[in-house]
């Protein structure tokens, strides 16, 4: 049974054509952050996911991670780590764990990295993102938090699009398929 909120989610979601030569639509979320009732509802929604697993941080990657995270690290009452994605006019200078993603959906490899200071053994992580095709950029997530000593409990995600496989095995658990955004 779809939420109130998963249905106002699907409404105000668009597929984008970008234009010439392009050979799929691209997603648009915007109308998501623009809804104060839809922004307020999503990290408390995306917190449930994992509620009873008691994570004690919430990890999450650049871009739309970084708005995402805080909300539901709020809505759990615990801290939240960015995750950088490795930049040739950005430098992190100090001590970060780094982790090399396989080619995701466009065949990009990225690496991403947690300041080592923000996460630690005894962590207990939810990777927290918008959308999971391939899963490159959670199990990137998951090797950091693993090389500096925790836990990645699983991944609460907006929307999942990847095979059900990948889903079981990254303990993805989503609030809305694809397939409902197509129809």
């Amino acid at each position: 049974m779809r939420t109130e909120l998963s249905r106002r989610l699907v409404e105000v979601f668009r597929w984008t054509d970008p234009g010439q030569g392009s050979t799929h639509l691209v997603s648009d979320v915007s109308g998501w952050w623009r809804d104060p009732d839809l922004l307020a509802g999503i990290g408390p929604a995306l917190a449930d996911l994992f509620r009873t697993e008691r994570p004690t941080v919430v990890v999450a990657p650049e871009v739309t991670g970084l708005l995402l995270g805080p909300l539901v690290a709020t809505a759990l009452g615990v801290g939240f780590v960015p995750a950088y994605k490795e930049s040739g006019d950005r430098r992190i200078v100090e001590p970060t764990t780094w982790a090399r993603t396989a080619p995701d959906y466009r065949g990009r490899s990225l690496s991403l990295g947690v300041r080592d200071r923000h996460l630690g053994p005894g962590d207990r992580a939810l990777v927290v993102d918008d959308w999971a095709a391939t899963g490159a950029q959670l199990r990137a997530l998951y090797e950091v938090v693993a090389a500096r000593g925790g836990r990645a409990l699983g991944a609460a995600v907006l929307v999942a699009d990847c095979p059900p496989e990948v889903a079981a095995e990254l303990r993805l658990r989503a609030l809305l398929t694809a397939d409902e955004l197509d129809g």
